[in-house]
């Protein structure tokens, strides 16, 4: 595949996925090729590539006489992708805790800040999911382990949304992951890993449970 064609296709991934995770294309909109190429100027190729990438994310289907349209949020597929996060950053987190730097500390700490600010200015969930993804991926880099870091990032990509949904519609969603990530960065400063991993496997179980009660509640 050629360097443009490259760029092409993340450029329509990109559009599409942050139209999906707003909102702007509710589950069931359809994503037909031929408009989507008129309308983001690219031939018909990078759309069907982005299209494909996006049903690996889980955001995307193939229907039968439909063609794509945006999935809608999966409760049954909670457990699995939310137990997955669990296991693979867990393990990564408590290889990483005592190869933490002061370099590592302080950039989680920058982030929990920025985080502050963005919620005194009332930035949109978005932009807190950015921060929430920054945040983790900054201590588990310290394992030194590239490969649990990419598949930690695909299966985050599959939880994105559900993390969205989580800090949008739960009414502490936003105070409550606030609170635990400064919990978490303090154990990690201690180096309490055994305390760090069992912080963070309950925060990623609550996180599913609370967005499988509003799944449940119709938000």
């Amino acid at each position: 595949m050629s360097q443009g064609y490259t760029t092409r296709t993340q450029m329509v991934v990109d559009n599409l996925r942050a139209r999906i995770l707003s909102g702007e294309l509710p589950a069931g909109a359809p994503l037909r090729q031929d408009a989507l190429a008129r309308e983001l100027m690219v031939s018909r190729i990078p759309v069907r590539e982005a299209l494909m990438q996006l049903e690996a994310q889980g955001l995307v289907k193939f229907a039968a006489h439909r063609g794509a349209v945006v999935t809608a949020l999966d409760a049954t597929a909670i457990d699995e992708l939310f137990y997955l996060r669990a296991l693979l950053e867990a393990d990564t987190l408590f290889h990483a805790v005592d190869l933490m730097t002061e370099a590592t500390f302080a950039e989680a700490e920058s982030i929990l800040a920025e985080f502050d600010q963005a919620l005194e200015s009332g930035t949109q969930v978005e932009r807190w999911a950015e921060l929430n993804h920054r945040f983790h991926a900054t201590l588990y880099r310290a394992a030194g382990r590239p490969q649990a870091l990419e598949l930690i990032a695909q299966i985050n990509l599959g939880c994105d949304r559900y993390v969205r949904f989580e800090l949008l519609f739960a009414s502490d969603g936003v105070d409550k992951a606030e609170r635990e990530h400064a919990q978490l960065l303090t154990l990690c400063r201690e180096r309490r890993k055994h305390e760090a991993v069992v912080l963070l496997q309950r925060h990623i179980a609550d996180a599913a449970a609370s967005v499988k009660r509003i799944l449940q509640a119709g938000a």
